[in-house]
């Protein structure tokens, strides 16, 4: 069978343009909000049928604001820092006007009235939120797959997982369908997918993205946050998203202090100076069950940071007992947005949230003050270990993406894992500990799949972490082998969609 003809994607160049460029283009009249977000739209309508990434759009609403964001750069108008840029939603943050179905069958049909408080910031700052990005239901996973909208497939080779559970995010970005898109994180789920897609993703600080949904306001497992094409425009959209929130009783202030307006000098984010940093580098945090070929692939992007750095040697925080205490505090917070649910109507939850219900039933008041403990001496333990290094860096994910088909991946190099979120053991070690980390990519694996370093900074250390991800973006920048991979958008575009796929709406 003789080739497919490559579709001309030129009409849609403008949305590769990096959110800097994008910026600067419309501030000079040179690019109007209109011709960009069409650019989006055009994108999204030759590709997305490959991945299922975009889920729900709002077209109309999103035209009248690009030509009303137009019309005010013509009057020369004081505007925001997102101005007349599209913005994508993951799935399970409330867009007012705009379908938001947790990836749900229980609220298939459900408009929000309002926008939950991050996105409003967002639209507040002057992005054009225009559609929404697939995600696993109620954000359990690290395979983006529900029975309202199907599975999302990797963007170089849709047959395999995106991750999770911002994976229609991670993967509309790499495909050129947004400048941004929003995400959040518990056990990975702003760094995994980032990993897997090739784009990248960051977990704040908790507290730093302030948000009024969560059940157990106190615990800090799970946080909204941003993701994007490079580490400037990521620090950008973060600067947008921090802010004070009363509703979060993580995100305090102190008496007339804004402590949070110091997010504003995060952007331009300036490259650091590696050559002054101390960085200890982990293939595993002492616990994760990481494959050998991504061990492989790590000790390779090691060997070209090492020489960057100051120094630069092998060292971990003492994790043990992580991945009990991950799974009890995890399953407290299953159980109090999704316990009522299980009673009532078990037969509308799927596996991943019955998983963690029920095993949140069988734990007890003294499993859940071991927990608490453990994360408190992990944190403890992170702190000792940052008086002595600088930066931490590790594998983003333990193993290369496998097929979406998989509700998860029961082995690793031959050893069973013990749950479904087992696998994302390199990040929710982190989460425990409540470090900042971002997702930066380096190339591609063994497989040919995109690689992704996790940068983790100290207490508090965001602006150190946007800084010394810039410089090693910078520093690879010109190395095919070590730069941001790009998938193939004609291989994409000549595809059949995902959803003529057996299984594409299964539970599992």
């Amino acid at each position: 069978m003789p080739d497919l003809p490559k579709p001309d994607l030129s009409a849609a160049s403008v949305a590769d343009l990096s959110l800097l460029e994008m910026r600067r283009r419309i501030a000079g009249k040179s690019l109007s909000p209109v011709e960009l977000l069409e650019a989006c739209l055009a994108r999204i309508d030759l590709v997305n049928p490959a991945v299922n990434a975009v889920v729900a759009l709002d077209v109309d609403n999103a035209r009248k604001a690009a030509e009303q964001a137009e019309a005010a750069i013509r009057r020369g108008d004081s505007v925001g820092p997102l101005h007349g840029i599209p913005l994508l939603v993951k799935d399970t943050q409330d867009t007012a006007g705009l379908r938001t179905t947790y990836g749900s069958p229980l609220f298939a049909n459900h408009v929000p009235a309002a926008d939950q408080g991050s996105v409003a910031r967002l639209r507040a700052a002057g992005a054009i939120i225009f559609g929404k990005t697939n995600t696993p239901e109620w954000a359990a996973g690290g395979n983006t797959r529900n029975p309202v909208y199907g599975a999302t497939g990797n963007p170089f080779d849709p047959s395999r997982s995106a991750a999770g559970s911002s994976g229609g995010s991670a993967v509309a970005l790499a495909c050129g369908m947004a400048p941004l898109a929003t995400g959040s994180d518990t056990g990975g789920s702003l760094r995994n997918p980032a990993g897997y897609a090739g784009i990248v993703g960051m977990r704040p600080s908790y507290g730093l993205v302030a948000s009024e949904r969560r059940a157990i306001g106190w615990s800090n497992l799970s946080t909204d946050g941003p993701m994007a094409r490079n580490v400037a425009d990521l620090a950008l959209m973060l600067s947008v998203m921090a802010s004070d929130d009363s509703r979060d009783p993580l995100a305090y202030s102190l008496p007339d202090e804004a402590v949070r307006s110091r997010a504003e000098r995060w952007f331009p984010t300036p490259a650091a100076d590696l050559s002054r940093m101390r960085i200890a580098v982990t293939e595993d945090f002492g616990f994760a069950p990481t494959a050998q070929d991504i061990r492989r692939s790590f000790r390779d992007r090691v060997s070209h940071i090492a020489p960057l750095a100051g120094a630069c040697v092998e060292a971990t925080p003492d994790c043990t007992g992580a991945d009990d205490a991950f799974a009890v505090l995890r399953a407290s917070v299953f159980l109090a947005m999704h316990a009522r649910t299980f009673r009532e109507r078990p037969d509308m939850l799927g596996p991943n949230v019955r998983a963690n219900i029920e095993e949140g039933l069988g734990y007890s008041l003294e499993d859940y003050t071991r927990a608490a403990t453990t994360q408190t001496r992990i944190y403890r333990s992170f702190q000792s270990f940052f008086e002595t290094h600088d930066l931490l860096i590790s594998p983003t994910i333990t193993l290369s993406p496998r097929p979406w088909s998989e509700l998860y991946p029961r082995e690793i190099d031959g050893q069973p894992t013990r749950s479904y979120f087992h696998w994302l053991a390199l990040a929710y070690g982190v989460t425990l500990a409540g470090h900042p980390a971002l997702s930066l990519p380096v190339g591609l694996d063994e497989s040919g799949m995109p690689f992704g370093l996790q940068i983790v900074g100290p207490r508090g250390g965001d602006a150190l972490v946007l800084s010394a991800a810039a410089a090693l973006e910078a520093a690879f920048a010109d190395d095919p082998a070590l730069c941001r991979p790009v998938p193939d958008l004609g291989k994409l575009a000549a595809a059949k969609p995902l959803s003529e796929t057996p299984g594409f709406r299964a539970w599992d």
